[in-house]
C-alpha cells in the first residue's frame, strides 16, 4: 500500500548517514550510490571519494565509471586511487597473506 515508504527511506538514510559519520567505507559508498541515482553527481562523487580513499574497492569502480563519463576530473580521480592503494598496502603483511593463503585452502 506504500504507507511508510518514505519514513523508512528517511529512517535508512539516517543509519547510513551515521555509520559513514562513524568512518563505515560501505556505508559512505551507499549513500554515494543514493545521491548519484537521485542526480546529485557532485555529492556522490564526493561520497565515492571518501569511501576509496578509506579502501572500498566498490568506491574506486564507482568513480572508475564516472570517471569514463566525464563525471570526475582527472586530479580527483588521480588522487582517490593514489589514496585507496596507500590504505590497501597498509593493510598488508605476512600474517594476512598466510591467513589469505590459508582460507584459500579451504575452499
Amino acid at each position: 500500500d506504500g504507507n511508510g515508504v518514505g519514513r523508512e527511506v528517511a529512517k535508512r538514510l539516517h543509519h547510513l548517514e551515521e555509520a559513514a559519520i562513524g568512518g563505515h567505507p560501505k556505508a559512505r559508498h551507499n549513500l554515494g550510490a543514493y545521491e548519484v541515482n537521485r542526480g546529485r553527481i557532485e555529492r556522490g562523487v564526493k561520497h565515492f571519494i571518501i569511501a576509496a580513499k578509506n579502501g572500498h574497492d566498490g568506491s574506486v569502480e564507482a568513480l572508475r565509471e564516472l570517471h569514463t563519463m566525464k563525471k570526475v576530473g582527472q586530479e580527483d580521480f588521480d588522487l582517490a586511487i593514489l589514496a585507496h592503494q596507500a590504505v590497501v598496502d597498509a593493510t598488508k603483511s605476512p600474517q594476512r597473506e598466510a591467513a589469505q593463503a590459508a582460507m584459500n585452502n579451504l575452499r
